[in-house]
């Protein structure tokens, strides 16, 4: 007979009631993913329409990032604070909102102070989503359909951005990139009646300095990142901007060592098993942004396609990723170790991205022959390892410490994210621009050859992360415990 779930610290029956909490941080999660992409591909019409400069338009990006990546601790202790219920609900009500007055926005400004705000709720509203489904669902085999679920839509929503966004784009208006939030945003706020009440934190203060330091050592970073593509990673900005955000770091991690109520208690990353979902995640996304990348540049700049054609070869990514997620690591979550979930998954992804470098200008059948491999395998590693990752890092904890493996979890991503893109188009870059200046080649076969050699790298660093998960996600053929 199966053991009722409760809700934590009240000990009411939750049963009828859990599947609406997956459904409504599914949609959440969802909307914080789509909004890092959807707004790439409408960013021309909305710099023609507002009148950005080539020089600002960037912000349109850059300040979603920089809100959402500096304030993640800082919204898993919030979430832990005011109860994750709580503040999942105004992050939700609060990025439809942003949401609502970037789709309305009449000049630049407006429209990267909208940006900010969604990232600012975004960053509460991560965490706060984790948390719930990870005090929800204990008992294994629905906790492994769950976090197979909430990772499906994870993984697959950067490729959804890109669709979404151009045909918004193409057939509708800009704009409507971000009022789309709205709708989805209110109906998983219907959907969170049904969700458990839980318990806030109601124990120490808020970590200010741990908070000031994570906020600003962490948008140094990803600031550097973002400045890296336009401006190369030996320009005096991005140096000192890095070595900035490394120093406040360091500094933070020596004032969290001391802190009495840490913001993000190093108990949380120095587990192993721990650690190592960490490690993967953060490579997975490096890599696998810098394939989405390449995959938009080449099939429009290389290939001929439309905005809209580009952003459909991707949804064999998207439904590869679903498989993997639901039917293969949802299933098996719980019953296997993780490492037999995350180390073939990273393998499968460098699998895909293999078959890629080996593209020429002259590679013909390159849909069935290259895409149509490179994607199902990148999305199926994808989807094997998004679900024990989430459920690995979060997996054990005290009550008072999930918002910060939440939190920390995603900020793992969105690092992840923001070096791959930076660091694998400056190689693809610097590729081309050697390729062309030897001589003798053509401007496409240049591009690929600058494409091909960013994947490569790809590949290797999704080989690391499959030999360091391999060694620090130990239980291979045991169970490890994990609670603290």
């Amino acid at each position: 007979m199966e053991t009722e779930t409760v809700e934590p610290g009240t000990g009411e029956p939750v049963a009828g009631r859990r599947w609406w909490t997956l459904a409504a941080v599914s949609a959440a999660q969802l909307l914080v993913v789509l909004d890092g992409t959807i707004v790439n591909i409408a960013l021309p019409s909305a710099q023609e329409s507002l009148g950005m400069s080539d020089a600002s338009r960037q912000w349109a990006v850059t300040a979603y990032a920089l809100a959402f990546g500096g304030l993640l601790l800082i919204g898993g202790r919030v979430s832990g604070a005011l109860g994750h219920r709580r503040t999942f609900v105004a992050g939700l009500v609060g990025f439809a909102a942003a949401s609502a007055l970037g789709g309305a926005a009449t000049e630049p400004g407006l429209l990267f102070g909208a940006r900010a705000a969604q990232g600012v709720f975004a960053a509460a509203l991560a965490p706060a989503g984790l948390s719930l489904l990870t005090t929800t669902f204990t008992e294994p085999g629905e906790r492994g359909r769950a976090f197979g679920v909430f990772a499906a839509v994870g993984a697959a929503g950067s490729a959804v951005g890109l669709i979404a966004g151009g045909l918004l784009t193409e057939y509708a208006d800009w704009r409507w990139c971000l009022f789309i939030n709205v709708p989805m945003a209110l109906l998983a706020v219907l959907g969170t009646v049904f969700v458990p009440r839980d318990r806030p934190l109601r124990e120490g203060r808020l970590d200010v300095p741990g908070a000031l330091l994570s906020a600003a050592g962490f948008a140094c970073v990803v600031y550097a990142f973002n400045e890296a593509e336009p401006h190369g990673w030996g320009s005096v900005k991005v140096i000192t901007l890095l070595n900035c955000g490394v120093v406040l770091l360091v500094v933070f991690t020596a004032v969290e060592v001391r802190a009495s109520h840490p913001l993000l208690p190093m108990r949380v990353l120095l587990h192993r098993a721990r650690a190592g979902a960490f490690v993967s995640i953060t490579l997975m996304f490096l890599a696998m942004f810098g394939f989405y990348l390449f995959m938009s540049y080449y099939t429009q700049g290389v290939l001929g396609y439309s905005p809209v054609q580009a952003g459909l070869v991707l949804i064999i990514n998207a439904a590869a990723a679903l498989v993997g997620s639901t039917l293969i690591a949802g299933r098996l979550l719980g019953r296997v170790a993780p490492g037999l979930l995350i180390v073939p998954g990273l393998i499968a992804a460098a699998a895909g991205m293999l078959v890629l470098t080996r593209l020429t200008e002259h590679s013909g059948h390159v849909l069935p022959v290259y895409l149509l491999p490179a994607l199902v395998l990148t999305g199926l590693g994808l989807g094997c390892v998004m679900p024990p990752t989430a459920s690995l890092a979060t997996a054990g904890m005290r009550w008072h410490d999930i918002g910060a493996a939440s939190a920390a979890y995603h900020a793992s991503q969105q690092l992840g994210a923001a070096l791959g893109t930076a660091l694998l188009n400056t190689i693809a870059a610097t590729a081309t621009a050697s390729y062309l200046a030897s001589g003798g080649h053509t401007a496409k076969a240049a591009t690929v050859h600058g494409y091909t050699t960013a994947l490569t790298i790809g590949f290797g660093i999704l080989v690391v992360a499959a030999c360091l998960t391999a060694a620090l996600v130990v239980p291979w053929g045991r169970r490890e415990r994990l609670t603290e």
